[in-house]
C-alpha cells in the first residue's frame, strides 16, 4: 500500500511541486525576503537588549543604563526591520529581472521605485493641523510642531510589514513592465561604443514612464489607496494563519513533502512566509513600543519548538542513534548526524537513515512535530513561554535559538529542553524497531 502511494506521489506530484518551488516568481519572494534575515535577526537582537533590564535584577548598574537608553538603542531597528519590505522588495526585483536574464540592478530599482510610489507622501502641515487642538493646550507639543520643518513625510507604516503584499505585487509589476519593454523593443538602445552602464539607464528609461505615470495616476491623482485595499483582503488570511489548526496543517503538509524527498520548507514555507514575517513584526512593534507580543504562529514557534535539529524534530532520533544503537549502521549514523542536528542541519539523517520512503520511520516523523506543536502552543497560549520576537539564526543550538527568539526568555529555552525530551521518547520505539532490523540484517549479511 505505502509503495503504491509512494509511486503515485514521485509521479503526479514530485514534478509539479519542484517545479513550482523553483517557480521564478516564488523564488524571488523566498530570495528577496531571506536576504533581509540578517537586518531582521540583528535588528530584533538590538530590541532584546532594548528591554533585558526587565530580566535583571534593580541592583545591576548596568540596568538603569540600558533603560535611560533603550529609546537609542532601538534607533538601529527602526531603520532596518522597521521598514524591512523596503529591503525586501529591491531583493525580490532584483532575483526576478536576473531569473529573466536582465539587468539585476535595473530590475531592483525599478521594483523600489514602483512600491514607493504606491506611498502618497504626506504634507507636515497637513499633519500638524490635524492635532492642533492638542497643541493648543500643551505647550510642549505646540513647541514641537513648531519646530518642525516644512515640506513632506513618508508614512512608515507601509514600509514594514504592513507593506509586504503591495511590495511583492509592486516588485512584480516593476520588473514585469521592465520585462515587456525588453522584449518589444520599446527602448531606447545605446550604440556599441556607450559604456554598459550607461545603456541600461537608457533602456530603463521607457519602464520608468510607464511605472511613474500608471502608478501615480493611480495611487496619488485617483486617490486609491493600495494598501489599505490590500490589507482589508488579506486581514482574514493573516488571522487564519495564526491559529493552531492553520500551524499543524502546515507542519503537516511540509513532513509530507519531505516524506517523499520533496524539500517541503521550500514548497510550503515560501507561500507562508510573508505571513509569518507579518505577524513577527507586530510582534517585535508590540514589544518595542512597551506592550506584549500575542502571535504565537510565527515561524520561529516552528524553528524552536516543533522542527528541533531540523524538519521532523530529528535531533531526537539522532540522540537515540548516537546513544542507543546496536546495529553498527545505526551506531555510525548517530556519531555522523548528531553533531549536524545540534545545529538544525538534518538533512544527513533524512536521505542517510534514511527517513524519506521508510515507513517504520515516516510515522514518528510526521507525528512528533505535530505533537510538539500542540504542546508548546498551549504552553505559550499559557503565557507559559512568552511568544517569539526575533528571529535568531536558525544553525544556534535549540535551547539557545529560543532564549533569543523569545526575547530573552528563560522559559522558552527550558520548554526547548523539554520537548526534545518528549520527541525522544516518541521517536524511541520506531528507532527500536529500525535498529533491530538493521542488526538482523546485519547478522543475516555473509562475513567479507
Amino acid at each position: 500500500m505505502f509503495e503504491k502511494i509512494s509511486k503515485l506521489i514521485e509521479g503526479r506530484l514530485a514534478g509539479p511541486l519542484e517545479k513550482l518551488s523553483n517557480q521564478r516568481h516564488l523564488r524571488a519572494i523566498r530570495d528577496g525576503i531571506i536576504a533581509t534575515l540578517p537586518l531582521i535577526i540583528v535588528s530584533s537582537l538590538l530590541m532584546v537588549i532594548a528591554f533585558s533590564y526587565n530580566q535583571m535584577p534593580e541592583s545591576w548598574g548596568i540596568r538603569q543604563v540600558i533603560q535611560d537608553n533603550a529609546v537609542a538603542i532601538l534607533l538601529p531597528y527602526r531603520m532596518s526591520m522597521y521598514i524591512m519590505t523596503l529591503y525586501a522588495v529591491f531583493g525580490i526585483g532584483y532575483s526576478l529581472a536576473k531569473s529573466y536574464d536582465l539587468d539585476g540592478l535595473s530590475g531592483a530599482i525599478l521594483a523600489e521605485l514602483t512600491f514607493l510610489l504606491t506611498i502618497v507622501p504626506v504634507s507636515i502641515p497637513d499633519v500638524t493641523e490635524s492635532i492642533s487642538a492638542l497643541a493648543e493646550t500643551n505647550a510642549e507639543l505646540s513647541t514641537f510642531l513648531s519646530a518642525l520643518p516644512s515640506g513632506y513625510v513618508i508614512p512608515a507604516e507601509y514600509l514594514g510589514s504592513a507593506g509586504m503584499f503591495i511590495g511583492i505585487i509592486s516588485a512584480f509589476i516593476g520588473v514585469e513592465i521592465y520585462r515587456f519593454t525588453q522584449v518589444k523593443g520599446f527602448k531606447i538602445t545605446m550604440p556599441a561604443a556607450v559604456p554598459p552602464a550607461v545603456a541600461r539607464s537608457f533602456e530603463s528609461l521607457t519602464p520608468t514612464i510607464i511605472i511613474i505615470l500608471g502608478v501615480s495616476t493611480i495611487t496619488m491623482w485617483l486617490g486609491i489607496n493600495v494598501h489599505q485595499l490590500v490589507g482589508n483582503l488579506i486581514k482574514p488570511l493573516i488571522s487564519v494563519t495564526d491559529t493552531l489548526p492553520s500551524t499543524l496543517l502546515i507542519i503537516f503538509l511540509i513532513m509530507f513533502f519531505w516524506s517523499f524527498g520533496i524539500h517541503g520548507d521550500s514548497v510550503v514555507s515560501s507561500l507562508a512566509r510573508p505571513i509569518w514575517l507579518i505577524l513577527l513584526d507586530q510582534n517585535t512593534a508590540a514589544v518595542a513600543s512597551g506592550g506584549v507580543a500575542t502571535h504565537i504562529g510565527v515561524e520561529p514557534f516552528l524553528q524552536w519548538f516543533v522542527h528541533i535539529g531540523g524538519s521532523g524534530a530529528t535531533l531526537g532520533l539522532a540522540i537515540l542513534f548516537c546513544v542507543k544503537a546496536k546495529s553498527k549502521y545505526g551506531k555510525t549514523l548517530g556519531r555522523t548526524t548528531i553533531l549536524p542536528s545540534i545545529f538544525n542541519i538534518n538533512e544527513p539523517m533524512i536521505f542517510g537513515a534514511p527517513i524519506v520512503l521508510n515507513p517504520m520511520l515516516l510515522i514518528p516523523f510526521i507525528v512528533t512535530p505535530l505533537i510538539l506543536a500542540t504542546i508548546a502552543w498551549i504552553a505559550t497560549a499559557m503565557n507559559l513561554v512568552n511568544c517569539a520576537v526575533t528571529i535568531a539564526p536558525w544553525t544556534l543550538p535549540g535551547p539557545i535559538g529560543a532564549y533569543l527568539a523569545c526575547g530573552g526568555d528563560w522559559r522558552a529555552a527550558v520548554l526547548n529542553v523539554i520537548l526534545i525530551i518528549i520527541s525522544i521518547i516518541i521517536y524511541y520505539p520506531f528507532f527500536k524497531m529500525y535498529d533491530n532490523e538493521l542488526l538482523a540484517e546485519e547478522k543475516e549479511a555473509p562475513a567479507e
